[in-house]
């Protein structure tokens, strides 16, 4: 069943290019089909497993060989939080691509096509989202993960002339915390000898050895604050706005930024424990969060605003989940829904304004009068969810983590600085909500913006409708999660939703919260005033900007090394190392007994004193055909010693090579000067240190080599599985060859 809703996913993707050209902008109706199909097959899917009474904990797992030989497979696996996460990703997802039929601009049959990048590129990030969450293969999870990046990436880039820059800068953050994600990949499976994800979860390691768990736990922390955009990596979500409004409403709401705190929701079993998880989530969550509320009471555009606003809620999801309680993981999965709901309508919601007013400037906006019914009250419900209104899953959601904060484990202190930070982010949440509304549909003079037509609000009427639903019944939710915090907490954990809970503590936070928020609205104005944009002396998009310069930079350098056609620098540089590795041999062997050296016969002799000489001789050619000559008698006297010490294979391949070198060397007299010009001073005695220095490290090699009597771990291992790993007898050959 996984497997067939992801085959159906990734189906839906490949056919999305052909089927744009046949139909047109108005085959996202039709592509929405197999996504809402997966996600019934998903709900019935766990709806069994959960009925089931052989299953104490709930999942569906499917699996598909895929790479063998490393114990790597497509493994994927339904319990509660993947249901949780599957249902966003394929039913926003659904609700966009029906959206986007009405927001691309209509084409005529001959230019059908030019939308077919669009709807691959959705359609294949919905099918990233949901092997992402389904993955219980660590390295299936990592290359769904960058899946995502690169689809971001695409969509980003494909908005118009201005959006390169902004593309780039995302894709450069995103792939840094990759690469960070790649390491903390690398060290789990290398830790706990397998890629299976539930079986990492509950490996003995993490309580065995603490600074491991540790690492881990920051590299992970890291790689989620990347994807999900919290401080400092908070710059590339609203440089990112520049993408169309389907874009944004998808990969903002529940696709891109969502994969971050599903990393992190996942993991929590692991990790909750650990201080240094606990502290790097909640405090960049809670900075997060308050500096993406102050900013988004800064920006005239909706887009804009939405997007510091998203990261501001991100960050209130992630502190949740650094305060690691059933509570707060309830909270945060409960806010995870929420989220999706409300923020994908208001990014639907603003790009109906968009196309209707031709403009998201709030300033513009005003100069106008909005009359759209229809998407004011879109607009009004949705925003209200967002701040927190009572009777709305919001209010829900905010209340369930202001419990959670009062319930901080820690000092004294603990829960009421958090709290008191998260109140205030929620009283700006409620401040930049009315500016969104008042600012977008509060015009009374001017040109008139008349009501979209039923098919372009229909989708993000849809979420407004979810969200206003679940707040009157929240219980509606309770099994989903429940579901989703259990998997998420490693224990059973059961969530009763209600809309009221009685005079509790954060009932009071929440009418302060509000109280406050609606104080900020009347006194916009002066609010305004005081957070007017400034210029500041740094930004983190230029910390973005130099870092890729400076990388650029050090790329020029490190090349600025071996761009030379001179061969001394380029075998310097192994030489160089080879001697480095010689000393700390020489430094750190202890014990080596007196090397045993087998009788020269005069023939070894003999061939030792021509290669010297072929040496010499070449030092001091200064004619480029004296130089091929002697390096062809050098070469084929060590040949001729191969062979006489019965290394027969050595000494072909070493005949071979010899023989191939000075045909090349042939070839290309005609292109290069007929005499060697004479090297400085300088040049000579570094070259001659460098080599001399490369020789000693040789003798060296060889001493402690020969002086060993016992065979080392690596001869062993050669010994044992060396004909079995390549079919061939001789070590030295399968060596070089194989492995």
């Amino acid at each position: 069943m996984l497997l067939a809703c992801l085959a159906g996913a990734l189906l839906t993707c490949a056919l999305a290019p052909l089927l744009t050209r046949a139909i047109g902008r108005n085959v996202g109706w039709l592509l929405a089909v197999p996504l809402l199909g997966a996600a019934a097959l998903v709900a019935l899917g766990y709806d069994d497993a959960a009925h089931s009474p052989a299953e104490p904990t709930p999942a569906v797992v499917e699996s598909l060989p895929w790479i063998p030989s490393l114990d790597v497979g497509l493994d994927l696996r339904l319990d509660g939080l993947s249901l949780v996460f599957s249902l966003l990703v394929l039913v926003i997802g659904a609700a966009v691509l029906c959206y986007a039929t009405r927001y691309l601009e209509r084409t005529d049959r001959a230019d059908r096509g030019k939308h077919a990048g669009f709807y691959a590129l959705m359609t294949g990030f919905a099918a990233a989202m949901l092997a992402l969450v389904l993955a219980d293969d660590l390295v299936v999870f990592y290359v769904a993960w960058e899946a995502t990046t690169l689809c971001s990436f695409l969509l980003i880039a494909r908005s118009g002339d201005g959006a390169r820059e902004p593309a780039i800068r995302t894709l450069l953050v995103t792939v840094a915390g990759g690469l960070v994600l790649l390491a903390a990949v690398t060290v789990m499976i290398v830790a706990t000898g397998t890629t299976r994800i539930s079986a990492v979860l509950t490996h003995d390691v993490w309580g065995a050895q603490s600074g491991l768990t540790t690492l881990v736990a920051v590299l992970v922390a890291v790689a989620a604050f990347t994807k999900s955009a919290q401080f400092p990596f908070q710059a590339w979500l609203p440089d990112s706005m520049v993408a169309i409004t389907p874009v944004s409403a998808y990969l903002h709401a529940a696709a891109m930024v969502k994969a971050g705190i599903y990393l992190l929701l996942r993991f929590s079993p692991v990790f909750s424990g650990v201080p240094a998880w606990t502290v790097l989530l909640v405090t960049a969550g809670l900075v997060t969060a308050v500096f993406g509320a102050v900013a988004a009471l800064r920006r005239y555009d909706l887009k804009e605003l939405l997007a510091y606003s998203t990261m501001s809620q991100l960050g209130l999801l992630t502190a949740m989940i650094g305060v690691g309680t059933t509570a707060a993981l309830s909270a945060a999965v409960v806010h995870t829904i929420a989220h999706a709901l409300f923020k994908s309508t208001l990014f639907m919601g603003v790009g109906v304004i968009d196309h209707s007013a031709h403009t998201r400037d709030l300033r513009e906006l005003a100069r106008m009068n909005p009359r759209m019914p229809v998407t004011a009250t879109l607009m009004v419900l949705t925003a209200a969810s967002m701040a927190g209104i009572p009777l709305l899953l919001g209010f829900v959601s905010k209340e369930s983590m202001l419990a959670a904060f009062l319930e901080a484990p820690g000092p004294a202190w603990a829960p009421c600085l958090l709290t008191a930070t998260a109140a205030l982010a929620s009283v700006f949440t409620v401040a930049y909500a009315a500016r969104l509304v008042l600012g977008a549909l509060g015009g009374r003079n001017g040109t008139v913006v008349p009501e979209a037509p039923v098919s372009f609000w229909a989708a993000p009427a849809s979420g407004a409708l979810a969200g206003l639903v679940l707040g009157l019944v929240p219980f509606l939710l309770d099994g989903l999660v429940s579901a989703g915090a259990s998997a998420a907490a490693g224990s059973t954990v059961e969530k009763n939703l209600a809309v009221w809970h009685g005079p509790v503590p954060e009932l009071f936070v929440s009418l302060a919260v509000l109280a406050s928020g609606a104080a900020l609205v009347l006194a916009r104005r002066r609010v305004h005033a005081v957070l007017a944009p400034r210029a500041f002396p740094f930004s983190a998009l230029d910390g973005v900007d130099r870092a890729r310069e400076g990388t650029i930079r050090l790329g020029g350098v490190v090349g600025s090394w071996t761009n030379s056609p001179a061969p001394a620098r380029h075998l310097s540089i192994p030489a160089v190392c080879l001697s480095v590795v010689a000393l700390l041999a020489v430094w750190s062997t202890t014990e080596l007994r007196p090397v045993r050296i087998a009788a020269s016969e005069p023939f070894d002799w003999l061939l030792a004193l021509l290669i010297a000489c072929g040496v010499m001789a070449m030092m001091n050619a200064r004619s480029l055909i004296s130089a091929i000559v002697v390096t062809g008698v050098v070469g084929f006297s060590i040949t001729v010693w191969f062979f006489d010490l019965g290394a027969t294979d050595v000494a072909m391949t070493q005949l071979l090579v010899e023989i191939l070198t000075v045909c090349v060397m042939v070839l290309l007299l005609r292109r290069l000067p007929a005499r060697f010009s004479s090297p400085g001073a300088r040049r000579r005695v570094v070259a001659l240190l460098v080599a001399g220095a490369a020789g000693l490290a040789t003798t060296a090699g060889v001493w402690m080599l020969t002086g060993r009597r016992e065979a080392s771990p690596a001869s062993e291992y050669y010994l044992t599985h060396g004909y079995n790993e390549t079919g061939g007898s001789n070590l030295v050959n399968t060596i070089l060859v194989d492995l």
